[in-house]
């Protein structure tokens, strides 16, 4: 018989030879196929975030009456934003109010041109400025829900996140267990601290005057020292020098968020390992590592009965406490993860605004010498030689208007911005999701001296009288938008214009200058360099003041 099983072993060899073949190329097809389906799925994602939504959103804006800038791929206006913001600072400016060409330019540009309701492009986002009071506080109010806080660069969570970044049923939680820390009397207790912090900064201010007729300082640093000391205090108990290391670490966090934020985000470039990315999350964990460490001491202290709960530490901890006792649920109160969010917004935020709050205050008084007068013999007035107490505070008119003057003037942050997520009507125009709203703070409160924008440009703090002080020119409620509008005002702001208000019944930092007769006269003659970092500075330096030592209250 024919030996067919040969041949069909040689037959069933050369299949399996073909089936090997096939099996093993198969993998690499597929992948290839899988690879090139997601590399177009990509393509096409990337095209529709960076051209056809601009497009879309640019045509559904101007259809309906707004102007703006034309959508330039990929970057839209930030290559020309930045390019005017180097410009601006590259020479100082004279003493004026009107710091908005500078702070702003581009925006102070755009709504020369297009009107005070005009759009820009950062990145692929149109951002429609919001002129209109009413229309801001709807914004902020946010009753629906639909005007969130935009998401931004993922960055940006490594720096600040606490109640400041939360909304909806989150933020009210948070709310209500921050709420007694931040108390009038509960604040009443941190008076002390407040005094110490003064009085070091006066002793140090007389030593470097000594026996010299008159003296010039460069105050911007030494006031951020000194609110610094304040927080570390006042919120934690500790002294500057425990805490200045947390100062350093933020101010380097701040830097390099601020670096990256100004260019274009390219979702998932956080997670790169770039130098700076690394730099950024060591930075992160140098800062919980620290936090946490101040924390956990004091949960021991509590657990001992020796905790103290006259900073705002030992208040969040013990209202913390009372919410989870109250409600019986662990999920009720704030983790330790949590508790730290809101340290490191404690540190940052209460350290910045209260001594750029100063450095304001305290040039605007130079630029008024009328209101230096008013507002040192009220403090001699109330106090003479005494140290201060809360009754007396609360009843110095003239410095509190004065402050909530500058704060007009200077809000701490410059412009708001909110998100559309859901088409919503504002106004007479109905905006699609995605487009952002820009609400400028200082424009708002007058201090855009453009015809198109606003017709009144008289100017703060001219005419002496109480009356005017504190009122802006648009006789509004939004008065300090940044601390004041919406439902999510936040908690901290007692606390800061305590400690603004604080410095001049001790006259350290504002009534050093009050009491020297030749400070506003040098000031008057030189420049600054107002600028916008995180918030907006009086930088690149603020002008040197000058003081007499004869005119040097003694210390406390």
């Amino acid at each position: 018989m024919p030996n067919h099983p040969a041949k069909c072993a040689g037959v069933t060899c050369k299949s399996m030879a073909v089936g090997e073949f096939v099996s093993e190329d198969m993998p690499w097809s597929l992948a290839w196929g899988v690879g090139g389906l997601l590399l177009l799925a990509w393509a096409l994602r990337t095209l529709n975030w960076a051209w056809w939504t601009p497009r879309r959103l640019e045509r559904a804006l101007r259809a309906q009456g707004l102007n703006g800038t034309l959508y330039r791929f990929p970057n839209g206006d930030l290559k020309e934003n930045m390019r005017l913001a180097k410009e601006a600072r590259s020479t100082p400016m004279s003493l004026t109010h009107d710091i908005v060409p500078r702070v702003l330019p581009f925006l102070r540009r755009a709504m020369d041109e297009y009107g005070k309701i005009c759009f820009t492009w950062f990145g692929p986002v149109p951002r429609v400025t919001i002129m209109d009071p009413e229309l801001v506080r709807e914004v902020l109010s946010n009753k629906f829900g639909h005007f969130g806080k935009p998401k931004g660069n993922p960055l940006g969570r490594l720096f600040v996140r606490g109640l400041v970044s939360y909304e909806g049923e989150k933020w009210v939680k948070y709310r209500r267990i921050m709420n007694p820390a931040f108390h009038v009397e509960r604040l009443k207790r941190m008076l002390p601290a407040f005094c110490a912090c003064c009085s070091d900064l006066m002793s140090r201010w007389e030593n470097l005057v000594g026996s010299e007729a008159c003296y010039e300082l460069d105050v911007w640093p030494e006031l951020q020292s000194f609110t610094g000391d304040v927080i570390s205090r006042t919120a934690f108990g500790s002294s500057y020098e425990e805490g200045r290391r947390i100062f350093q670490l933020q101010a380097e966090q701040a830097e390099l968020i601020i670096q990256s934020i100004q260019n274009l985000y390219i979702p998932g470039y956080e997670f790169l390992p770039t130098p700076k990315n690394k730099r950024l999350k060591a930075v992160d964990r140098e800062i919980r590592v620290l936090l946490r460490g101040i924390i956990k001491k004091r949960e021991q202290a509590m657990k001992l009965g020796k905790a103290s709960n006259d900073d705002l530490l030992g208040l969040l901890m013990e209202s913390n406490l009372e919410h989870y006792q109250e409600h019986g649920n662990k999920n009720a109160g704030m983790t330790t993860e949590d508790v730290i969010e809101e340290c490191k917004l404690f540190y940052f935020a209460g350290q910045e605004t209260t001594s750029v709050l100063l450095t304001w205050t305290m040039i605007v008084l130079s630029m008024h010498p009328s209101w230096q007068v008013r507002a040192r013999q009220e403090v001699l007035q109330a106090f003479g030689e005494r140290k201060p107490d809360f009754d007396g505070l609360s009843r110095l008119k003239n410095v509190t208007m004065i402050l909530y003057e500058v704060l007009r003037l200077y809000p701490p942050v410059v412009v708001l911005q909110r998100q559309t997520y859901k088409t919503m009507k504002l106004g007479d125009v109905i905006y699609p999701p995605g487009v952002m709203l820009l609400m400028p703070a200082q424009i708002m409160l007058g201090m855009i001296q453009s015809p198109k924008v606003m017709s009144n440009t008289q100017q703060a703090l001219q005419q002496p009288q109480p009356a005017q002080v504190g009122q802006p020119h648009i006789v509004h409620s939004l008065q300090t938008v940044p601390a004041k509008v919406g439902e999510q005002s936040e908690p901290g702001s007692s606390q800061s214009l305590l400690s603004a208000r604080q410095q001049h019944p001790t006259q350290p930092s504002i009534s050093l200058p009050l009491a020297s007769a030749s400070s506003q006269s040098l000031l008057s003659a030189r420049q600054h360099h107002p600028t916008q970092l995180s918030i907006s500075l009086p930088l690149a330096s603020v002008p040197p003041l000058t003081f007499q030592s004869k005119a040097l209250p003694s210390p406390l």
